[in-house]
């Protein structure tokens, strides 16, 4: 199972590489993991995403708290959060017929046009998982480029 932890950590030099290594040290894949300033700037949140069973929570969470510059851990799987993702994708666009259907699709999924070049079309999609997957799968026909994709960030709900 997949679980978003939130962590928030004292915003200074080498918190980052010591929380990643926490995880290659104990042989955990990070699936997805994105770092930012709160509204407080001396503190970063870093939500991460890992799979594993319970117990493997458990002891990603307690290894987490013992590190001096970690303030908070919170599991949002349960807790119920909001979260999205961002895509930058580059579609081939070889015709006036195929740079309208990209529009149309764009306009579905309620994406901005970044960029729109002689031979491409780049969007911009934010959404949850399943809104980027179908994205990309929408997009394929076309001949992708270029994907870029953020790792997850999440909020808890009140």
């Amino acid at each position: 199972m997949k679980h978003i932890i939130s962590v928030l950590v004292e915003n200074k030099f080498g918190v980052l590489a010591r929380v990643a290594g926490l995880f290659s040290a104990r042989g955990f894949n990070i699936n997805s993991l994105a770092v930012g300033e709160t509204e407080d700037p001396a503190i970063s949140r870093m939500t991460i995403v890992v799979e594993g069973d319970e117990r493997t929570l458990e002891q990603i969470k307690k290894q987490l708290h013992k590190l001096i510059d970690v303030m908070t851990v919170y599991d949002l799987t349960k807790s119920g959060c909001i979260d999205r993702e961002l895509l930058l994708v580059m579609v081939a666009a070889k015709s006036p017929k195929e740079r309208e259907e990209i529009i149309a699709i764009s306009e579905t999924l309620k994406a901005a046009v970044a960029n729109a070049g002689a031979n491409s079309i780049t969007l911009e999609i934010a959404g949850d998982e399943v809104k980027i997957k179908s994205a990309v799968e929408l997009l394929q026909p076309f001949g992708i480029q270029a994907l870029v994709r953020t790792g997850r960030i999440a909020m808890a709900m009140e």
